[in-house]
């Protein structure tokens, strides 16, 4: 018996009709051209102001994110928590702002974040993207070794004391903090940053968490080199594992500049990866682990590796994530076994979130089997109610 397909346990936080708009989202989500269509059509209708906010707010936005803002979603967190053992991540979603105020902004939000952490059990993590504290361009420079102007160099130096405040606040507060992974030609520059924070923090065990898509070819070397680097310099290593959000992308660059696509060949090698970094990460003593996937296989494998190392299933050096809104039948059934679980929350002012909606909808037509496993799930679950 899979009990992953236990849709009881999976979907008992759903109301039917909470049920039902998943099922006609996911329907809708199934079908390529009207998610390229509807994403333009929302794009267009957003920048001209046009009054569709209510519409998105009731249907995709309430089923994919907790609100607007952290107050918004601490009924749904508590009912996670209280009701199904699943922790959350409050993730503010709000993408591509590119002045210094904004990032100003966004470390504040995270700091309110790292404190609302401390005082709640439900909420375990506090969560970042690299260009929420600087400018996608000054990462891109680094990490092309490309020569910083003197202003350059000031403005690198406020992204690094984001970072250090934020890191330090969450040492203090005893709340580990994950760093989500961006595109490869700006990663270095976060990664080496990085770096430096675990080096800093990460002393007693591991506060600070770098983010590996697995999808690049190059993440399972770099995990090994990294693990080599805190055995030599005494410090814990916290990863979040992920397939990866950017492919697409990823490979229209690389063939537009003529590089060779970090990406992995198929599927099968980014499964292959995935499930490598995992192996290695629990064979090893000094990490903590995030094991960020929608994958059946991938989440089995974490709790026999779990059973094969002694690990206990509430370790707080081992978690399972999926994003709000999708895979609840890994999310339930796991943390109905007593493994650590935790939900990815996105929050965020409607039309500032946007973005990161339609990445999830494109994301869903183009992983093959994805929707229509949801799609059954929900399909069961709507029958044994029935019955």
């Amino acid at each position: 018996m899979n009990f992953f397909n236990n849709t009881q346990v999976a979907f008992a936080l759903k109301t039917d009709s909470q049920l039902e708009r998943a099922y006609f989202l996911f329907k809708m989500i199934q079908n390529q051209p009207l998610v390229r269509i509807g994403s333009a059509v929302t794009n267009f209708a957003l920048k001209a102001h046009l009054p569709i906010e209510g519409l998105i707010r009731t249907t995709v936005f309430d089923h994919f994110c907790g609100g607007v803002t952290e107050e918004d979603c601490m009924p749904i967190i508590e009912n996670m928590y209280n009701n199904g053992n699943v922790h959350s991540v409050l993730d503010y979603s709000v993408e591509g702002k590119d002045k210094e105020t904004s990032f100003d902004e966004a470390l504040e939000k995270v700091l309110k974040i790292v404190n609302f952490c401390a005082e709640k059990k439900s909420i375990p993590f506090a969560v970042f993207k690299p260009t929420g504290f600087g400018r996608f361009a000054l990462y891109q420079k680094i990490t092309e070794s490309n020569q910083l102007s003197t202003e350059e160099k000031k403005e690198w130096a406020r992204v690094e004391a984001r970072y250090h405040k934020v890191c330090k606040v969450a040492l203090e507060k005893d709340v580990p903090l994950l760093i989500d992974a961006e595109e490869s030609w700006m990663q270095d520059a976060a990664d080496q940053l990085i770096e430096q924070l675990m080096e800093t923090y990460n002393q007693e065990k591991a506060i600070v968490f770098n983010t590996l898509q697995m999808y690049r070819h190059d993440r399972l070397a770099y995990l090994k080199k990294l693990h080599k680097k805190a055995l030599q310099k005494g410090f814990h290593i916290g990863i979040k594992v992920v397939r990866g959000a950017y492919m697409e992308k990823e490979r229209e660059r690389a063939e537009e500049k003529g590089y060779p696509s970090p990406i992995c060949e198929h599927k099968q090698a980014t499964d292959i990866n995935f499930n490598e970094a995992v192996k290695y990460m629990m064979e090893h003593k000094n990490m903590a682990i995030f094991i960020g996937t929608h994958n059946e296989k991938s989440s089995y494998l974490g709790m026999e590796l779990a059973d094969k190392y002694k690990i206990s299933k509430n370790d707080a050096r081992l978690w399972f994530g999926q994003l709000f809104g999708m895979s609840d039948h890994i999310s339930y059934n796991l943390a109905n076994q007593q493994y650590n679980v935790a939900k990815y929350l996105p929050f965020g002012p409607v039309r500032d979130v946007m973005p990161y909606l339609i990445r999830r909808a494109e994301e869903n037509t183009s992983v093959a089997g994805q929707t229509s496993r949801e799609l059954n799930l929900l399909k069961a679950e709507r029958k044994r109610r029935k019955l």
